[in-house]
C-alpha cells in the first residue's frame, strides 16, 4: 500500500492492541475449523500450522480446541462413509485405500489401523 515504515508500525500496534492480531486465536480457531468442516485429524492440523510458522506452544493450545469424543466419533463417520463409497473391491484393496484415504486426511497411524483391524 506504499505506507511509511511508521504508519505501519503503528497500525500493526493498534490491531496487535485490540487483539485483531492474535496467533493463539488464529490456531484455534485454523484447527476448530478444519476439524469440523474438512474433517482433517490432528496429524494434518499440526503440519498446516507449523507450515504458517505458528510456535509450538499455540499449536498445543489449538489442538485442545478438539474433543477427544468428537475426534474418535468423526473418525468412525469417515471410515463408515468411504467404506460405502468404495463399494465391492477387495477386502485387502479396501483396507489399503482406507488407510491411504484417513492417513492423507492427517489421522494418527495408530487410529487408523486400529480401525483398520477392526473391519
Amino acid at each position: 500500500m506504499h505506507m511509511i515504515p511508521e504508519a505501519i508500525d503503528q497500525i500493526l500496534g493498534h490491531l496487535i492492541d485490540h487483539n485483531y492480531l492474535n496467533e493463539q486465536r488464529f490456531a484455534e480457531t485454523y484447527a476448530r475449523g478444519k476439524f469440523r468442516i474438512k474433517k482433517w485429524g490432528k496429524v494434518r492440523i499440526v503440519k498446516e500450522l507449523k507450515a504458517r510458522k505458528i510456535s509450538a506452544y499455540n499449536i498445543k493450545y489449538a489442538l485442545k480446541e478438539i474433543p477427544e469424543e468428537d475426534y474418535l466419533a468423526t473418525l468412525d463417520q469417515l471410515v463408515k462413509k468411504r467404506i460405502e463409497e468404495l463399494g465391492t473391491i477387495s477386502p485387502v484393496e479396501k483396507r489399503k485405500k482406507l488407510a491411504s484415504y484417513l492417513l492423507y486426511r492427517g489421522w494418527e497411524t495408530h487410529l487408523v489401523y486400529e480401525k483398520i483391524r477392526e473391519i
